[in-house]
């Protein structure tokens, strides 16, 4: 039967499908020459491949940011991989890279309406994750998302490599303060924009252990109260974006840096590649001892 496919049917597949040349000549055989037949056939299977692999740690991967062109609006979105070189691969930068284009315009507000999103060529962001998958041979996820829109105000982003990522919302369009804010963002990591957005069950945990920390020096509890105090405002700006000394100009801190514009930052989001998850340890040597046990 491998006769009847040409190698002209074999190139349209692998154009059609992104597979390589012995699976399309492979799919083509079983289908018995029908096209659509193997791209369906091939894609059923590559939603198997993607289901086998979906268990696998995923903690590599890239940030996408991308803003509109009147800066109305900015999206960013965190897709994980199992390997940094999968994470360099084309195919995986123009996925990560069409989903926050996609997201631009789409309503989306929670990660199951972000996967059900079309993505230009019509195929789902799901879809073509699992797509992804079975081409790449690793587990893809797309973890987290957000867009920021304003009608009055102004938004921005930064891109440090393709591992971090920050957007923020200003009350008033700013290109140059916007991107500076979003530079200093992703170089001191403050937790939130101001003091009161600090939980008290933040503010508590600290005091207690500058508490115990100030009881050591024997002092009187009203002067270690005013010690505590001290520490804690020392903490808020340490911790808030306000608070901190402005990366490119330390004597002034980004709260003057933004009045002296007569800004405002509403909020922002800073993305890092695979924060907060669980990264498997790899043992290499009991990993080869186990192979040659088992040879």
């Amino acid at each position: 039967m491998s006769e009847n496919i040409s190698a002209a049917m074999v190139k349209e597949l692998r154009e059609r499908t992104g597979s390589g040349m012995m699976e399309c000549k492979k799919a083509l055989v079983e289908a018995n020459g029908d096209m659509e037949l193997a791209i369906e056939n091939m894609r059923k299977a590559g939603l198997a491949k993607a289901d086998k692999k979906s268990g696998r740690i995923a903690a590599e991967g890239l940030i996408g940011v991308q803003t509109s062109a009147d800066a109305k609006a900015v999206a960013m979105v965190e897709v994980n991989c199992e390997t940094d070189f999968v994470a360099k691969a084309d195919d995986f930068v123009n996925y990560v890279k069409s989903v926050a284009t996609g997201l631009l315009t789409a309503e989306v507000a929670d990660l199951e309406q972000l996967m059900a999103m079309p993505l230009a060529d019509g195929q789902s962001v799901e879809d073509t994750r699992r797509g992804l998958i079975a081409k790449l041979g690793e587990n893809i996820t797309v973890r987290r998302f957000e867009k920021y829109q304003t009608a009055s105000g102004g938004t921005a982003c930064y891109l440090h490599g393709s591992k971090i990522g920050v957007i923020v919302e200003l009350a008033s369009a700013d290109a140059e303060l916007g991107k500076d804010i979003a530079m200093h963002i992703a170089a001191s990591r403050p937790i939130c924009v101001s003091e009161d957005q600090v939980s008290p069950e933040t503010i508590e945990k600290e005091k207690e252990i500058f508490r115990a920390q100030s009881a050591e020096s024997g002092k009187p509890a009203d002067i270690i109260e005013k010690m505590v105090s001290g520490r804690i405002s020392k903490f808020l700006a340490e911790v808030t974006l306000l608070g901190q000394p402005f990366i490119k100009d330390d004597k002034q801190t980004i709260a003057k840096l933004v009045t002296s514009k007569s800004n405002k930052v509403i909020r922002f989001a800073r993305y890092e590649v695979g924060e907060g998850i669980e990264k498997k340890e790899e043992d290499f040597a009991a990993e080869v001892m186990a192979q040659v046990k088992g040879s």
